[in-house]
Formats: structure tokens, sequence, C-alpha cells
């Protein structure tokens, strides 16, 4: 290189120096352009583009020749045969309508003039054609009037006797709320509405009042309080099989929570869920907590002895460090979400979507082994003869491709955390019942996190303890395919009768189906 006559080398040592800083901070001031470009290329995706993480058809097909050859030296001596299943086209057309739905039969039929043919005789009704129509009678609201006559003699003052007073009454029935106008199908009611169906209480206060009945929200407010308070005895025992289970999956989420004593309104709170119990009966529970510590989590898993799966966040792996029963697994979904988020953000097709295809290739394993009737020990014999593989490739991949990207990048971000999980992230090669990804709890939060957009906030911790236990019910209930408004309306309607811890068992979600449900309170049907 010459500058004005003169090399490089022939330069002072002092203006080499400089020299150098200078292409030094050049080299950096690109790094620095080309990150900004990325989180302003992904920030532009996040904002306009959908939210699903899939991948465009045919991606895989799009990588550097570099890339390609790279991964076919690789990947050379293990090319493997994919029998792909016999595609089952569905039948096109509507969905049958449910038959549980009532039928009230509108003939159409021909005038008696009609039925008769131009020979002379009398038509013959040969079938029918049947179109049915969806009606809708809308939230009718009507007034159960509970009437206890009182008797008394005319003719002495009463025997004295406490047992058998003067004037006598037939006992109130129990209910949930005994001072209150709120019968168990309205409490039900509301609380779908605002739990499953995101609608606020002042949103529900409208909605009454077009129906001409004065229900305020803060006397929703006050029974959803009340009645979580009630409940508690049932949101003991989901804690208690949480505990009992072999794994657990957790996650949480920011909530504000208004009224928190000594934080302003404006503080972020969280809201946790546990997935977990027995495999088969799975419990949900959430709890909310004023900080995102770890004093939940050590609290719910002090006497828990198995696997744990959550994300790569400092408090799971410190429980880990901490409680030698407690064995961590990652999830391999926020490890493709790392990659896909540099896929997105990235000019080319490369690294990251290679990454993907790794991951993508894993979940094909596991879906396809999951479709077999396998044993368990059979199960997990299969799957790490057919993953164990995979992983060490794209252990070697990772570790490989790290060496050359920059780690401040979004794919250097995607490779450190891979890579700095990735013990966590095989050990759900183990256990036949945990899967490569924590999806099933992100998948039970989703529900709060689609009402949080509706009502914003709670008012009290109080109000974030009863949404807990109500949201706690309605996605364990969900789990077991129960209608939430039936089982809330069934155990709303048992509990003022159960007692002992044998009681509250006996209305677990999945100690209940629907037939009982149904049998036990009839819904009142209307006749025409």
């Amino acid at each position: 290189m010459e500058l004005g006559g003169e090399t490089l080398a022939q330069l002072d040592p002092e203006v080499r120096a400089y020299i150098g800083e200078l292409e030094a901070s050049n080299r950096n001031l690109e790094i620095q352009y080309e990150i900004l470009q990325e989180e302003y290329r992904l920030a532009l995706l996040k904002r306009f583009s959908r939210s699903s993480e899939q991948s465009p058809k045919g991606q895989g097909n799009l990588f550097d020749a570099s890339e390609l050859a790279e991964t076919s030296a690789e990947s050379s001596d293990t090319d493997e045969t994919i029998i792909v299943r016999e595609h089952e086209k569905k039948k096109p057309g509507r969905k049958p309508i449910d038959p549980k739905h009532p039928r009230y039969e509108v003939v159409h039929d021909l005038a008696e003039e009609e039925k008769q043919c131009a020979c002379g005789h009398e038509l013959v009704r040969i079938g029918e054609e049947v179109t049915e129509k969806v009606q809708v009678i809308p939230e009718q609201i009507w007034i159960e009037r509970h009437v206890r006559p009182k008797y008394a003699c005319h003719h002495c003052e009463g025997s004295g006797d406490e047992d058998r007073p003067a004037v006598r009454i037939a006992p109130a029935p129990k209910s949930i709320l005994p001072r209150s106008i709120a019968s168990a199908s309205l409490i039900a009611f509301i609380l779908i509405n605002k739990f499953v169906d995101h609608l606020p209480f002042y949103r529900q206060e409208k909605r009454f009042a077009r129906i001409g009945i004065d229900i305020s929200r803060q006397d929703m407010s006050n029974w959803t309080m009340s009645v979580a308070e009630i409940l508690k005895p049932l949101i003991d025992r989901f804690r208690a099989l949480i505990r009992a289970g072999p794994f657990v999956q957790i996650d949480e989420t920011p909530v504000q929570v208004l009224n928190e004593p000594e934080r302003p309104n404006t503080s972020k709170s969280y809201m946790w869920l546990a997935r977990g119990g027995p495999p088969e009966k799975p419990v949900t529970l959430y709890h909310y907590t004023p900080r995102r510590s770890a004093e939940y989590p050590r609290e719910l898993l002090s006497t828990f002895k198995g696997y744990m799966q959550a994300d790569g966040y400092r408090v799971y792996r410190m429980l880990d460090s901490e409680y030698p029963d407690i064995v961590r697994v990652g999830c391999f979904a926020h490890v493709r979400r790392k990659f896909y988020d540099a896929a997105q953000a990235s000019k080319k097709t490369g690294a990251a979507h290679e990454g993907m295809k790794y991951i993508t290739t894993i979940y094909r394993i596991e879906r396809d082994l999951r479709s077999q009737e396998l044993t368990d020990d059979v199960f997990v014999r299969r799957r790490r003869e057919l993953v164990e593989p995979e992983l060490e490739r794209f252990h070697r991949w990772l570790i490989k491709k790290q060496k050359s990207v920059v780690p401040s990048t979004l794919l250097g971000k995607a490779l450190s955390y891979a890579l700095s999980e990735w013990e966590a992230l095989i050990r759900y090669l183990d256990h036949a019942h945990i899967t490569p990804d924590n999806n099933a709890a992100e998948h039970s939060i989703r529900p709060f996190v689609l009402g949080r957009r509706n009502w914003l906030f709670s008012g009290s911790p109080r109000g974030a303890d009863a949404s807990c236990a109500i949201y706690s019910l309605i996605e364990t209930a969900k789990q077991q395919g129960l209608d939430p408004f039936a089982y809330l309306h069934y155990v709303l309607k048992c509990a003022p009768y159960l007692s002992s811890k044998e009681d509250w068992k006996s209305v677990l979600p999945f100690n209940l189906d629907a037939e009982k449900i149904d049998n036990a309170f009839p819904r009142p049907t209307k006749t025409l």
C-alpha cells in the first residue's frame, strides 16, 4: 500500500499505529452499524408482520452455496431416506353442528292441491331435504325466587322446646354467596366472560344494563375475590399435585397490579405459571408475585423431586444448583426463537436458517415417535437412537459457527444462548413425558396474556390472587376437555357442601366428566 509515494512499511511507526487504530475503529463501526440494521429490521418485522414463527415454504433450499457445501460435508455420511406417510385429504364442506344442541323442526310442505299428480293419483313422500340454520336467543336472565313458608300455632305460644319453636320455617338452601343476589350460574357466567372471553368487568356492567340488570363492576370484583377465597382448598390441592408429579414446567409474564404496598402503580409485577402433576392428568397453577425473584419458585418446588423445564432465566438456573433433587430441562423453542429472529433480521438466507433446520429435524423425529404407540421405555430408547446423532451434529455446528460470528449480533446471541443451555437442552431425552420445549406452559399462559390486553391491570394484590385462582381452575378444566362454564358452575354449586380434603378432591377436573356435570345440575330448557 502506497501513501503519497511511500509504502505503509516506510511510514513513521506512530503514523502506522494511528492508521491501524483507524482501521480497527472502522471495523467496529461497521459491526455496530450491522447490529443496528439487524435490530431495526427485526423491530419493523415485529411491529408490522405476522407474529407466527413459521418459516416460508421452501426456505430450506435457499442456503448460500458455501453453507450448503459445509452442511453436506458434515452430514454426507448420515444421509437417510425419509418415508412420507400417505396424504389424507379432508372432505370439503361445513362441519356438522354438535348434536347436543336441541332441534326444533319447521316443515315447509306443499299445499294439498299440489300433492296431486297430473294422472290423478296422489303424490307419495319419497324423502326430504334438511337444511339446518343456527338461531340465537340473546342472554336470558330470570330470577329464581326461593320461597320459604312460615308456620305457627294460633292456639299456643309453643312448647318451649328449642328444637320445636313456635314459628317454623324450612332451612335456607346453601349458596356460594349467601347474602348476595349472585347464583352459581351468574358468577360462572361473569368469570367466563372475563377469564375466557377477556371481557373486563366494566364492559360486562354495560351488557347487564342493556338487559335491565344492575350489577356494578365493583360487585363483580368483590364476588370474584370472595369465590377465590372459598375455592382455596381446591387450589391448595393443585399445588400438592404439582409437587408430587415427576416433572413441572414453569413460565412467567409481567402484569401490572395497582395498590401494592410501598410500590408505585407503574411497577412491574409478575404472573407465574406452573404446569405439572400426574402426566395423564396435568394441573395448571397460576401465582402472582410483586417481583420476578426466586421466592415463589423456591416455595413451590421446596419438596419437589424431578425435572423442571423452563427457559434460561437465571432464577431457574439458580434453582437447579440449589436443589439437588431438581433437574432443569431447557427449551428448544426459545433456542429456535433466537435463530428465527436472526433469520428475520438478516438480508440473506444463511446460518440462522440452518440452525432452525437442525431444530426442525429434532422436532420431526419427536412428532413421528409420538404418533406411534410405544411404551415409555421403548420410546426413550428409540428417541435416543434417532435424536442423539442429530444433536451431536448440531452441537458441532454451533461450536464451529460461534468462532466466526460476532457475539453481539443476533446470530451470535443465538449461538451463545444455545451453547450455554446445551446441557439442559438435551436432558429431555431422559424422560418419556418431557418434550423438547416448554410450549405447553406457554400455551397455558397465553389466555392470561390475551386477557391482559383488554383489562390492562389488576386493581389490587387480592384481585391478582383471585385472578390466579380462577385462571388455574379454567385452564386445568380445559386441559381435561371440560366446558369451563359447566365446570365452574358445578364447583360453585357444590362448594357450600364441601368440607374435607376428600370432598374437594371429588371436584378436581380429572375426577369429573361432561356427562356427570350435566346430570348433576341440568340446565333449564325452553320448550316450543
